[in-house]
């Protein structure tokens, strides 16, 4: 089975159970404080929350690849409340989605493409997802 042939949430659910085994892929110290963009009002309920946008960001750059940070901050970006006034998009934070991608380089998940700009999926990183069940 591929990753076309399961279901999206399911996968980066359990995507991101498996991340948090690999020693590379970890939350910083200010991720429990932080927004995860200018349009959010409060910072993440979950706990786990960086490991699941971790799973995601895999994801996406399997799909989309190659892909870079401006591309996936529209993807995670959204619509702030302004109050009276009509909302507005935002993009979503640049700087949680660079510690990822950087991150998941060192686990040797993705990596930088060569000539195109962006990052694309490894072997590792396929089989990682493909296995995923």
């Amino acid at each position: 089975m591929s990753i076309y042939d399961k279901k999206a949430q399911e996968l980066v659910e359990k995507a991101a159970e498996a991340l948090k085994k690999i020693e590379e892929v970890k939350a910083p110290e200010w991720a429990e404080f932080v927004k995860t963009g200018p349009a959010k009002e409060r910072m993440p309920i979950e706990k786990d929350w960086w490991y699941v946008r971790a799973a995601s960001v895999l994801r996406k750059v399997y799909l989309n690849g190659p892909i870079g940070v401006s591309r996936l901050r529209v993807k995670y970006g959204s619509k702030k409340n302004r109050g009276v006034r009509p909302e507005k998009f935002y993009k979503g934070s640049g700087n949680i989605l660079r510690k990822i991608l950087q991150q998941l380089e060192k686990a040797e998940l993705i990596k930088q493409n060569e000539g195109k700009k962006g990052r694309i999926v490894t072997d590792k990183g396929k089989s990682f997802l493909d296995k995923i069940k």
